[in-house]
């Protein structure tokens, strides 16, 4: 269990430092977001990646597991256009053994009838890192020149009672923009 503390501290101190090294204009950026859940999804740092063909999205848990019991699961909501407030896309899936995940274009927070997106995206689950990696083809977005990014996950506690949601940093805020 010290092993697992240790990781997750480091990543975050990494995060943390990253966030200060990193202008807002860079191809990546680092957030750190408090133990606050109590849960093994909850949301410990995002690191958002604009490289030249994919941007990627990665976050850093506490204790994350495959049990479907864990209920775990997270969503990147993702801002493509300055000039259009809110998220354009969001990325959604189960973080445990079984789940799946799909990317959909959205118009808001709130968007009650989001429409899949077709083109090439892939999220991956690492147990022993305590991460998953999400990863979207420029392409898929409409190749924008920058996007920001808002994450919130939640899961089941054994009781099955549901945990609250840990967004990094305040609900539907977003990180600075990351330019390509």
């Amino acid at each position: 269990m010290r092993r697992t503390f240790l990781s997750a501290a480091t990543l975050a101190v990494s995060a943390l430092a990253l966030t200060q090294a990193l202008p807002a204009n860079a191809d990546g950026i680092g957030v750190s977001d408090p133990k606050d859940l109590g849960h093994g999804v909850d949301l410990r740092s995002v690191e958002v990646e604009h490289k030249n063909a994919n941007i990627v999205v990665t976050t850093t848990h506490t204790d994350l597991r495959p049990s479907y019991k864990t209920g775990s699961s997270g969503s990147v909501f993702l801002d493509t256009d300055p000039d259009d407030r809110g998220p354009e896309y969001l990325f959604a899936g189960g973080f445990f053994l079984g789940t799946d995940y799909n990317l959909l274009k959205v118009d808001g927070f709130s968007d009650s009838s989001p429409e899949p997106v077709e083109g090439s995206y892939r999220m991956r689950v690492d147990y022993d890192a305590e991460q998953v990696r999400f990863r979207i083809s420029r392409e898929a977005l409409g190749s924008p020149e920058e996007v920001r990014v808002a994450v919130r996950v939640a899961g089941t506690r054994p009781d099955g009672t549901n945990t609250p949601t840990d967004w990094l940093g305040k609900p539907r805020s977003f990180t600075d923009w990351v330019a390509q």
